[in-house]
């Protein structure tokens, strides 16, 4: 008992370890108890049990193993960490359970298994327990069988991957044990239910009597598609909803909010052979269809199969019972099937070719239904691909469909750019041999004329007879417009009354009816001050857009017109004088502008402007008055779009003349804001290219152009646009092209990179002069919408607007797709995962050539991710490469839905960062910025998966994956809770054993704490142990510090109007990140530290959204486009941490290191990429430009901000210097002497800072200057000096000395001459520090040279090392040593002639004298035999020459001038000293020395010495 109570007061974790079975035991029955009563799935409770969950299951007593399973089960179940450790308990589960006798241990541990299914980690259940297939007792491979079959029965094949559990079948299948072989037929058959005969194959090698038996067995399987019984914890939900749906179809309701799930698989519609199992599967699905309405989600599978069984079945009940799913799934969707239409409506209308009423009629209501969903704009190009089709019955129901379609348009959704390829299509089939065509023709055409009005119909029925047209009018009196939606134009008479009342009411003095405009009030929105008439014009409402007014006929215009014109104007508005005309007009201008908005005609005021001779009028100054006229009445009048079809037409015939052009420019801005851009937009263009006059097509574009900047991009028809863009690009006048060019430019302002996508199929120049201006909007924002604010569409008309812009807001959804699904075949697949690497890299390329066949691809790729998820791991790192750049290409083709593969395929990438080669890591991060591009970040932070990366305990992994992060968060406004999960992995990277990664993590934290907050972290932090916790709170105090704040929401604006000059740009919904992706590269939490200084106005930082006249250090530029604005601003933009940076990328080499013997194109390139961010755009394109003018003026520039902007040039100054290390390699010398000048100022200026440079900045620069320091020209060379010179007030001259050692070792005497004399003016400067460690290195290398061949070079050397003499004196001999007399001989009796020449010049004469006297010195040293007294042979030779060399010195004295010769004859009193000291030790040493005499010094006869020293006083003394 003494024992069970000391472990009874234990906590229930320990007794969980215990030794003593019993305590285990009691452990595990209270953690069963704890875990149940846990309500939350977040409770710090969990994490204490995360360790011992294996435990529990691995129990050896089987007791308390029982209960621990128990235990187990209730954790898996309830703990949101329990999937964490799916891998090791499933594991322990396999061994340690499988094998127990007690059945009860079997059911919990096939329980765990299938629990850790539930929670979302089937992949490693399934991984353990086909490695128990393989273990050598038959218990355990008999339960694994047994897991799996029922893992797949109850989750099914989307869940449970059937591949590998097909491939294992054969084996299992020839196994010893019968229960295993019965077992493994059971799953077999299970397997069958799901694949049907996919199954097969793999199994065709196996005993005939099995597998007669399994097709026995297979055959009595229902026909109808197994569903999925047990749901993951994502589907729960999905669960309840459909066993909702299936009760509200049990209970005969028609009505409900449904779901097409994929509890059915999708094969049995496409691929099962027997047409009774498709019926089936068909009718299951019409009855979930018949939905009123269905909730969005992912209905690709499901189309893709409804989609083959029309265009493909040759049983037509199926093809009937199809066409009702498509209408019933259009229906149910609405407008969110449009992604589908796309692929249905070419085949339905392709199957009209059927004759049997009943399909028919299906397939009508299918594409109507359909067509509801959509636009006719993206039906147009497949309808009129059918309209030519032979079969008789396709043209007639194309025309028909065409007909009904029409029914639903209106003018604005059939603009004359729709009409007139319909209308030349339609006009073929009125003469069709089938009579039942040409109906079906007229029946069209009559609709549109119904919609659109005679007037825009009439231009195409110009070769038409009168029969013909007069049956196209009877068609459409008959047609009835579907919602009671009234026609463009007058069918009847009778038509315009019925619009009179109510154009006429705000005309009225009278009470009641002014009151009509009342109740739209409320709605309208606000707006800017209007210019003339203020007033009333607030009173105007947004139905002065209404498309639906009527067309008023000549009479009723003239009428309306003349209540409210002068009479005189009236009258003479047609007469035949131009003056006369002309007055009228001035009248008509001065009336326009004092009416009262409320009673202005606008219609009938426009209309009257066509009075005879109208828009044929021959005088400018008319024609300028009345484009006046039309954009005073479209900005001050209730201005409709029937009004404005009156006028665009002769407008955009204006727009190109050289008189009217403005003007009618003028009107139609005025016409933009009155009745939208988007819509005028849409009729401008369409107007100008039905023209053939190439200036009014270039002038319409350019209007367009500064129409988009000042009314912004929202709304717009992205597609439309881009069609008459190629159009203008195809054009042969070259005006043409460039407008299309610049309004191209100002598209990506607003669209970004994915518009260039579009253009893929251009010519190369076209393409590189597109690129070229993209190139220079790259970083700019839009501009602010200046106008239109106040003229947004209101009430129907703008939610159908809305409704068009759904489509368009995303341009990258407007990409034309390619279905790939098919081209990805099982050869493929194999191929990619054989053993054989070489046909393994074949499997790769064949991926690589289909997608980039196809460009742009639809999600479905069938196997694939699987496929290429195994070759992340490959032994050969070359295929890692490229499946790498396979995964990268895929999601660019794919676009956002690859997002769809982000944890089954986008997270094996940081598989690849534990790689220990940088290529690989650094091929890892490329591909997952590129994922990150298409799928955002918030994605990749959801979930455990991020946190179990950073848990692996891989220092390359850690290290990638933290400096990834850091430079994502910041960018992020808001992230998910789930990143909390990574904060005990970030806190254990604190204490890595890497460096590297401790480091990641510190920059990692302010990051972190940006989201998460310091109070939470620190309360994470708490939980850790106490050495750990201090370490890690330290931290965080240090990174509290330096939180960067988070990025502020894009869509906020500054509510006062003074600020709304400077707002940013209004952009479509979604289009942000292209706008601003590229120029962000550079963390935004580093920018953080610039809040702790004092800031001045000019290096203020904005963390909003950038401004539309500062990106990036002022690169963008304003409305106005010109160059001149662009040059006022700053020319660098200092960037906090920027330098730091990049001396960081460059030592990691992740960026090329500066060093080089001739700049090659990627040393270019990459200091253009680092310049980019911080140097304006204007100063780089004259920096990188081709043309050696466009330099100079850019060091000009440079040159003239260099006082006012020193701070951000200190920031830039790597990469200027590194610039014009660059220039120095440029032949011409006006550069070279412009950025000498320019380096002269910038080191005076630096000085003058007290600056000094950085290691990284005088080697990136001090090498390539050095090299000029040899130029020929003497101008040049002296600029050189002079900068050396600077150099030393901005960098310690000890550093500067090695390089100018490397330039000595140049073949360029010049440069080795230079680099001397510099190297003696440091050491006569500075003295001998400048030599550091090296100084016997450095003045023996200085005194070879005095050998040289070149005279320059020679003199430079001796005045070198005259130069340390006279700063260390006599310490130099030591330092040179006998370095120098290995020349004695012949060689040296050169130097001593050559020198000899020299005389004249006294100073050369001292030094030569003081050089000779130290060598004498040494020789003395080193010859001197003091054991015998004497010089030996050779040795002696020396010292006599040295003697006549020193007497011919003496005997030409008279040609020396006078000058000081302390220093020789201190030296020679030195040498006299010397020999005295040296004679003593002979003397004193005598025979003792024992170092052996050398036979070569005793052929000789030894010198006298006396002879020595009298020679010496004689040239002492003539010296004196």
């Amino acid at each position: 008992m003494g024992d069970d109570s000391e472990w009874m007061k234990l906590p229930t974790d320990q007794k969980c370890e215990h030794k003593v079975w019993k305590a285990r035991l009691s452990g595990y029955t209270e953690a069963l108890q704890q875990f149940q009563r846990i309500t939350d799935e977040k409770s710090p409770e969990w994490g204490k049990y995360q360790g011992l969950i294996k435990k529990f299951v691995t129990d050896s007593n089987a007791v308390a193993q029982l209960k621990g399973l128990e235990a187990a089960l209730a954790y898996i179940e309830n703990a949101h960490l329990a999937s964490r450790t799916a891998g090791e308990v499933v594991s322990g589960v396999v061994c340690k359970v499988f094998n127990q006798p007690k059945a009860r241990a079997k059911e919990l541990g096939s329980d765990i298994c299938l629990m850790y299914i539930e929670i979302e980690k089937a992949e490693a259940v399934q991984e353990e327990l086909l490695k128990g297939l393989d273990n050598k007792n038959p218990k355990i491979a008999l339960a694994c069988v047994e897991v799996l079959r029922r893992a797949i029965s109850e989750f099914g094949s989307k869940v449970v991957t059937l591949k590998p559990v097909v491939k294992v079948l054969p084996k299992l299948f020839e196994s010893r044990e019968k229960a295993v072989r019965d077992e493994a037929k059971l799953l077999a058959v299970e397997v069958y239910r799901w694949i049907r005969d996919a199954l097969r194959p793999p199994l065709q090698n196996i005993n005939s009597v099995l597998l007669k038996e399994l097709e026995e067995e297979w055959a009595k399987l229902p026909t109808s598609a197994p569903r999925q019984s047990r749901f993951l914890r994502s589907q729960q939900d999905l669960r309840a909803k459909f066993e909702q749906q299936q009760q509200n179809a049990g209970d005969g309701g028609d009505e409900g909010d449904g779901e097409i799930s994929y509890l059915f698989t999708i094969r049995s519609i496409s691929e099962a052979k027997k047409w009774q199992e498709r019926k089936e599967a068909l009718e299951a699905l019409e009855t979930l269809t018949k939905n009123p309405k269905l909730e969005s989600g992912e209905y690709g599978d499901v189309v893709k199969a409804l989609n083959k069984v029309i265009g493909k079945d040759s049983n037509v009940m199926l093809v009937t019972i199809a066409a009702k799913c498509v209408a019933g799934l259009a229906a149910g969707l609405r407008k969110k099937f449009s992604t589908y239409a796309g692929h249905l409506v070419p085949t339905i209308l392709e199957k009209f070719k059927e004759k049997k009423a009943q399909v028919v009629q299906a397939l009508q209501e299918a594409i109507d239904a359909v067509f509801l969903s959509t636009t006719l704009q993206n039906v147009s190009e497949d309808t009129l691909a059918v309209m030519d089709n032979k079969n008789p019955s396709v043209r007639q129901q194309a025309s028909l469909f065409l007909a009904r379609s029409f029914r639903h348009c209106t003018p604005t959704t059939l603009p004359k750019s729709l009409l007139k390829p319909f209308c030349v299509a339609l006009l073929k089939q009125v003469n069709d041999s089938a009579p039942e065509v040409r109906d079906a023709a007229f029946e069209a055409l009559g609709t549109a004329m119904k919609v659109v009005g005679e007037r825009a119909v009439n231009p195409f029925l110009a070769d038409v007879d009168k029969l013909k047209i007069d049956k196209i009018k009877e068609c459409s009196e008959k047609v009835e417009l579907a919602g009671g939606k009234k026609p463009a134009g007058p069918a009847k008479e009778k038509a315009p009354p019925k619009a009179e009342p109510p154009a006429e009411a705000p005309a009225k003095p009278s009470g009641p009816p002014k009151k009509a405009p009342a109740p739209s009030a409320p709605g309208k929105k606000g707006k800017p001050a209007a210019p003339k008439g203020a007033a009333p014009a607030k009173a105007k409402k947004t139905e002065n857009k209404d498309v639906a007014e009527a067309e008023l006929s000549p009479e009723v215009c003239e009428e309306r017109a003349g209540a409210v014109l002068p009479a005189s104007c009236m009258q003479t508005l047609d007469s035949a004088n131009w003056k006369e005309r002309l007055a009228a007009m001035e009248e008509f201008h001065k009336a326009a502008e004092q009416m009262d908005s409320k009673e202005m005609p606008c219609q009938a005021l426009v209309r009257m402007l066509a009075k005879k001779p109208g828009w044929k009028e021959t005088n400018f100054q008319v024609m300028q008055l009345k484009m006046q006229v039309i954009a005073t009445v479209a900005q001050r009048g209730t201005f409709s779009r029937t009004s404005a079809l009156a006028v665009l037409e002769p407008v955009v015939e204006k727009v190109g003349d050289v008189k009217c052009g403005v003007k009618a420019k003028e009107a139609l801005t005025g016409v933009a804001e009155a009745c939208g851009l988007p819509w005028t937009a849409e009729q401008v263009v369409s107007l100008a290219f039905g023209q053939k006059n190439p200036k009014n097509q270039a002038e319409a574009l350019n209007w367009l152009c500064n129409a988009i900047k000042e009314f912004g991009f929202a709304g717009v028809n992205v597609k439309a646009f881009i069609n008459n863009v190629k159009t203008a690009l195809a054009a042969t006048n070259p005006a043409v092209r460039t407008s299309a060019i610049s309004l191209l430019s100002v598209m990506f302002l607003y669209v970004g990179a994915p518009l260039r996508m579009f253009f893929e199929g251009e010519k190369a120049a076209l393409l590189s002069q597109i690129d070229a201006e993209f190139e220079k909007v790259k970083c700019q924002t839009p501009p602010a919408p200046i106008r239109g604010g106040s003229k947004a569409s209101g009430g129907e008309e703008a939610d159908e607007q809305e409704e068009e812009a759904e489509a368009g807001d995303d341009v990258v959804d407007l990409l034309p797709r390619t279905d790939i699904s098919d081209k990805i075949t099982s050869e493929m697949l194999s191929k990619i995962g054989d053993k054989n690497w070489k046909i393994r890299k074949e499997g790769l390329d064949e991926v690589t050539a289909v997608l980039s066949e196809a460009k742009f691809i639809k999600p479905g790729v069938g196997e694939l991710p699987t496929a290429l998820k195994a070759r992340l791991t490959d032994s050969n790192k070359i295929l890692v490469q490229q499946t790498l750049s396979i995964l990268q290409q895929m999601a660019t083709a794919m676009g956002p839905a690859i997002k769809q593969y982000i944890k089954s395929l986008g997270f094996p990438i940081f598989t690849v960062l534990t790689d220990s080669k940088n290529t690989v890591r650094a091929a890892g991060l490329t591909t997952l910025n590129g994922w990150v591009e298409q799928t955002g970040m918030k994605l990749w932070l959801e979930g455990e998966e991020l946190a179990e990366e950073m848990k692996k305990e891989n220092p390359f992994l850690r290290q990638e994956l933290l400096g990834w992060l850091v430079v994502k968060l910041p960018a992020l406004r808001s992230v998910p809770s789930d990143l909390l999960l990574c904060l005990p992995h970030l806190y254990s990277c604190l204490e890595d054993r890497n460096a590297d990664v401790r480091k990641k993590a510190q920059e990692a934290l302010p990051v972190f704490m940006m989201h998460l907050g310091y109070d939470k972290m620190n309360k994470a932090a708490a939980k850790l142990k106490p050495a750990s916790k201090d370490q890690v709170v330290g931290l965080l105090e240090k990174a509290r510090a330096s939180v960067p704040a988070k990025p502020s929401a894009p869509a906020k604006e500054a509510p006062s109007a003074a600020a709304s000059s400077t707002k940013p740009a209004s952009a479509p919904p979604g289009l942000f990140p292209l706008l601003y992706g590229d120029c962000h590269a550079i963390a935004l939490y580093k920018i953080k530290i610039v809040l702790t200084k004092q800031r001045t106005t000019s290096q203020a930082i904005s963390w909003g959204p950038p401004s539309p006249r500062k990106v990036m250090g002022n690169l963008g530029s304003g409305p106005s486009g010109k160059a001149e604005d662009d040059r006022t601003g700053p020319i660098f933009t200092l960037l906090p941490n920027g330098k730091e940076q990049r001396i960081k990328e460059e030592k990691s080499l992740k960026v090329l290191k500066w060093n080089f013997i001739t700049p090659r194109e990627e040393y270019v390139e990459q200091l253009k990429a680092q310049m980019t961010l911080c140097v304006a755009k204007w100063l780089m394109e004259d920096l990188f430009h081709t043309d050696f003018q466009k330099h100079i003026k850019a060091i000009g520039s440079m040159m003239e901000h260099l006082d006012a902007e020193v701070e951000a040039t200190v920031g830039c100054l790597d990469l200027i210097l590194k610039w014009f290390t660059l220039r120095f390699f440029d032949t011409n010398t006006s550069v070279l002497m412009k950025a000498l000048e320019y380096l002269k100022l910038l080191f005076i200026a630096l000085s003058n800072q007290d600056y000094h440079l950085t290691e990284h900045e005088a080697s990136s620069f001090i090498p390539y200057l050095i090299l000029k320091v040899g130029e020929p020209k003497d101008v040049v060379r002296k600029d050189v000096r002079s900068i050396i010179s600077l150099l030393r007030r901005v960098y310690p001259a000890s550093r500067v000395f090695p390089f100018l050692m490397d330039g000595t070792k140049s073949k360029n005497s010049k440069q080795r001459a230079e680099c001397l004399e510099e190297l003696g003016c440091l050491v006569g400067l500075c003295g001998m520090s400048v030599f550091q460690q090296t100084a016997t290195k450095a003045l023996r290398e200085i005194a070879v040279h005095i050998g040289d061949r070149d005279t320059a070079v020679r003199n430079a050397a001796l005045n070198a090392v005259v130069m340390a003499y006279n700063v260390c004196g006599e310490q130099v001999y030591k330092l040179i040593g006998q370095h120098m007399f290995i020349m004695a001989g012949p060689e040296y009796s050169g130097i001593r002639n050559r020198l000899l020449l020299r005389q004249n010049s006294p100073i050369i004469t001292i030094w030569i004298f003081n050089i000779m006297i130290f060598l004498c010195h040494d020789i003395l040293y080193t010859i001197y035999c003091p054991s015998l007294g004497e010089f030996s042979g050779s040795e002696g030779k020396t010292v006599t020459s040295l003697f006549d060399f020193f007497q011919s010195v003496s005997v030409e004295k008279s040609s020396v001038p006078a000058v000081s010769s302390k220093p020789a004859v201190s030296t020679m009193d030195m040498l006299q000293s010397q020999l005295a000291q040296l004679r003593e030790s002979r003397e004193q040493q005598g025979s003792q020395n024992t170092r052996p005499r050398s036979p070569a010094r005793a052929a000789g006869p030894p010198p006298d010495l006396n002879e020595f020293k009298a020679r010496l006083e004689m040239i002492k003394a003539n010296l004196r």
